[in-house]
């Protein structure tokens, strides 16, 4: 494949996403035992009906382009097909764009497509090379296989930074392509200029100031921007293929530590994906409040329980000694609160200590054993989750 036509980037962010989104669909599968290919199937049933939708109406709306129905335009697709060696040409379409100006590729079934709309190519009317601009960008998606592997991809494709890099590579890869389909830079910008400055005024863009006002979108809000976005701004855009190699400012170092929590969502917007991180971090709140809360409830509970073994050592040789039941710790020079403030009780008719917590009781319940020694058997009350019990307690629990 022709090193100029792909974005540098894209390679390694192809892999990575792919490798990844096998990776988690692998581990999804494994972890709910093969529950995740009912994802799978209702996404395909999903893609299935929504994507039928899209081709229906291209077909029954749009004009299909051929040798006899706009042969202009159609030569023009032959031309860029050939230019990209492209031996299986895709259906190609014009369709009425309704004020849009841009194009698209979709696949359905093992098909491509390809979808010239009708206010692009009235803008480029006296513009051929802009029309095939468009062509080339589209066909470059389709040549790259953009159009697959969506699918083992979507488990990984909504993380920050990665989706939306993978997207703006796709994107600047497919205007290499376009740049491949017209005769020269100047050309291949004038046709991005127009999704900038409308259908007349394109044609008066000074593309050398434009060029040059690339270089102020490195600020921190355009750059947190551009980092959540799944397209390059259009200023970067047409540097880039009026020169493949233009040194543009970075990006606001700052920008990058923002961006990094916010969701990749595509088309859905910047907005979106800051509900999908409030939602998220709903989840994992819920999630995780309640784990710490546990977490903090089994530390003190631990603690407490482990400053019961010499008490209860103390009062087992007492039992032993005199082969009695202590009338009360005090008797045995012991305090009931513990350092952390838990209370201990002993009930005087079956030797068993009571640990009194704040969020439950332990009952450490003496066993004489046959040998002459005692066990002290753990559990805990009704108020206190299992999985905050000392490990002692919890398998008698």
């Amino acid at each position: 494949m022709n090193n100029q036509l792909v974005y540098p980037r894209e390679p390694l962010l192809s892999a990575s996403t792919l490798i990844l989104g096998l990776l988690v669909w692998l581990i999804l599968i494994i972890g709910t035992f093969g529950g995740a290919l009912i994802i799978i199937l209702l996404g395909f049933l999903s893609y299935l009906f929504t994507q039928s939708a899209l081709i229906a109406r291209i077909k029954g709306n749009g004009v299909e382009l051929s040798a006899a129905q706009f042969p202009d335009l159609y030569a023009q697709f032959v031309a860029c097909c050939q230019r990209l060696n492209i031996k299986n040409p895709p259906h190609a379409y014009l369709l009425s764009g309704n004020g849009v100006f841009n194009a698209f590729a979709t696949r359905f079934l093992g098909r491509n497509y390809v979808v010239l709309l009708s206010d692009i190519v009235d803008a480029m009317n006296n513009h051929p090379d802009g029309v095939r601009f468009y062509i080339g960008h589209e066909l470059g998606h389709i040549r790259m296989g953009h159009l697959t592997g969506h699918l083992l991809r979507w488990p990984v494709l909504w993380l920050p930074l990665l989706g939306a890099a993978y997207a703006r590579a796709c994107e600047n890869t497919c205007d290499r392509h376009g740049l491949a389909c017209s005769d020269s830079p100047t050309n291949a910008a004038q046709a991005i200029a127009c999704l900038a400055a409308g259908g007349q005024r394109w044609q008066q863009l000074n593309l050398t100031a434009y060029y040059q006002q690339a270089q102020i979108s490195s600020g921190f809000w355009s750059s947190f921007h551009e980092l959540i976005a799944g397209y390059p701004w259009i200023t970067k855009r047409i540097a880039h293929v009026m020169d493949r190699e233009a040194k543009l400012l970075p990006r606001h170092k700052l920008a990058y530590l923002l961006a990094a929590f916010v969701p990749y969502t595509g088309r859905l917007g910047a907005g979106f994906g800051v509900l999908i991180l409030i939602y998220i971090v709903g989840i994992l709140a819920a999630i995780a409040i309640p784990a710490y809360q546990d977490y903090q409830t089994r530390i003190k509970i631990a603690t407490a329980y482990q400053e019961t073994t010499e008490i209860r050592t103390t009062i087992a040789q007492h039992y032993l000694s005199y082969h009695q039941i202590p009338d009360s710790l005090d008797s045995l020079g012991i305090k009931i609160h513990l350092t952390n403030g838990a209370q201990l009780l002993l009930d005087a008719n079956t030797m068993m200590l009571t640990l009194r917590l704040e969020h439950g009781e332990l009952y450490l319940i003496p066993e004489e054993t046959a040998d002459g020694q005692i066990n002290w058997r753990c559990s805990g009350s009704a108020d206190l989750k299992p999985a905050v019990l000392p490990p002692p307690c919890r398998s008698q629990h």
